[in-house]
């Protein structure tokens, strides 16, 4: 069970505000980084949404013990919640002056130029992805947590894991390439150095102070706090309508404008000289050696590891490239689904038919073929026929219920003719018709 399922449990069995302080205190670095950028740098809004979302979080606390990823639910909660406030914001946009005002502000930070091409689009970018690899890209390069850390979230070993996030980074940079977003710097770093930011100092401690007791009162949602922030706006709006106070009311908006511009500026003024800081760590990474403890220098050395991946993957290439072919287009093209009946020893469980398939495979057999179904059809086929020529099946492990009736995910560790070894889980589903098992991936 990992560190965030066992607070969960604490939380909801004992009620214990210790549990609940800790699990905001782990993720709302993530929440109110992503809610600010959403809200286009309004701090107090990003406040206002990361509040939302906790007390969201506190009401659905039961149901959530059994989510998968909890960084996941909260990282989707933010963008619809966000998403929302910005949607009635825009409504109201003759009161926005001191959201641009604070956004003026911020534009004069002029931060580094991948970052600003990348920050409008990343949220909406992560949500392309399945939700199992933006779990991968959240704990690994938002959170800064270890390939074996990520993997106990996911429940994968720290191999699986390492390919798992490789892969959803792969997808995230491609949705960016569509988006027409190219970075000049490696996107893991960009991401891992400024996709979370701290939040304002004491905001953890007042979320765990007040979002458990307005989710057991059950009259704070996402709907009533927005209603309740737009009836104590028109209640301003008709103060300053009033002729007496116009003056006052405007001497002190002033005044804390004042206060909180000044206060942005020391805070950005420290951002500098942290970027400059890690601008240097970068540019002598190549040379330095990671010290114990030193947060920096263990996020350089795992962004060093991407030249030890990338020639990993081109070791793979070379490999398969001096691989057998596959058999001829003509005998792989026998295994389009048929209606010809199965045979008796058709496997009857998802494992036997995992071990079937690998079997088949590994020696380019395309009659045996015949009889299972693979997305993709004969490409796809003669793709994994050369993949997996020769390899031999080490452990087939214990299936489980996937997305829906009658589909599995199957566990499996098979060895390729070099020595070389892989784990994953293979998804299959069985027709409840025809009985046909059919390879959905997993390869």
């Amino acid at each position: 069970m990992s560190e965030d399922a066992e607070l969960l449990r604490r939380y909801t069995e004992n009620h214990s505000e210790e549990a609940f302080a800790e699990l905001i205190r782990r993720h709302v670095d993530l929440v109110h980084s992503a809610a600010l950028r959403l809200v286009n740098g309004d701090a107090h809004r990003a406040q206002d949404v990361t509040q939302q979302v906790f007390t969201e979080f506190a009401r659905q606390a039961k149901r959530l013990a059994r989510h998968p990823t909890l960084v996941g639910w909260l990282y989707t909660t933010t963008r619809w919640a966000a998403l929302r406030a910005v949607r009635t914001e825009r409504r109201r946009s003759a009161r926005e002056q001191e959201a641009n005002a604070m956004n003026e502000l911020l534009r004069e930070s002029a931060p580094q130029p991948d970052w600003e091409r990348l920050r409008p689009v990343l949220e909406d970018a992560m949500h392309e992805l399945r939700e199992s690899d933006r779990s991968a890209v959240l704990l690994r390069y938002f959170q800064n947590k270890s390939l074996k850390e990520v993997g106990i979230a996911l429940g994968l070993g720290e191999n699986a894991a390492r390919m798992r996030v490789d892969r959803a980074l792969d997808k995230l940079r491609g949705v960016l390439l569509q988006r027409g977003v190219a970075t000049s710097s490696t996107l893991a770093a960009l991401i891992s150095a400024n996709a979370v930011q701290l939040a304002p100092s004491g905001l953890a401690a007042s979320l765990a102070a007040t979002s458990p007791a307005a989710a057991a009162a059950g009259t704070v949602t996402l709907l009533k706090i927005m209603t309740a922030t737009q009836f104590k706006l028109g209640i301003s709006a008709l103060v300053v309508a009033g002729a007496t106070t116009a003056l006052v009311f405007q001497h002190q908006t002033q005044s804390r404008l004042r206060q909180e511009n000044e206060s942005l500026r020391r805070e950005m003024a420290q951002l500098k000289t942290d970027n400059a800081s890690l601008s240097n760590r970068l540019g002598a990474s190549a040379d330095a050696r990671p010290q114990p403890g030193d947060q920096f220098a263990e996020l350089l050395r795992l962004r060093g590891q991407v030249a030890v991946l990338r020639q990993q993957k081109g070791d793979l290439e070379q490999a398969l490239a001096k691989a057998p072919k596959a058999p001829p287009r003509g005998q792989i093209a026998a295994s389009v689904p048929s209606t010809s009946p199965l045979p008796d020893d058709y496997p009857k469980t998802a494992d036997d038919a995992t071990k079937s398939m690998f079997e088949l495979l590994a020696r380019g057999d395309g009659d045996g073929l015949t009889n299972f179904d693979i997305e993709g059809g004969p490409q796809a086929i003669g793709i994994l026929t050369n993949y997996l020529h020769g390899v031999g099946i080490v452990d087939i492990g214990q299936p489980t219920n996937s997305f829906g009736p009658n589909m599995w995910f199957v566990p499996y560790t098979i060895q390729f003719p070099d020595g070389n070894q892989k784990t994953f889980r293979l998804h299959v589903a069985q027709d409840p018709n025809t009985q046909r098992w059919i390879l959905k991936g997993g390869i």
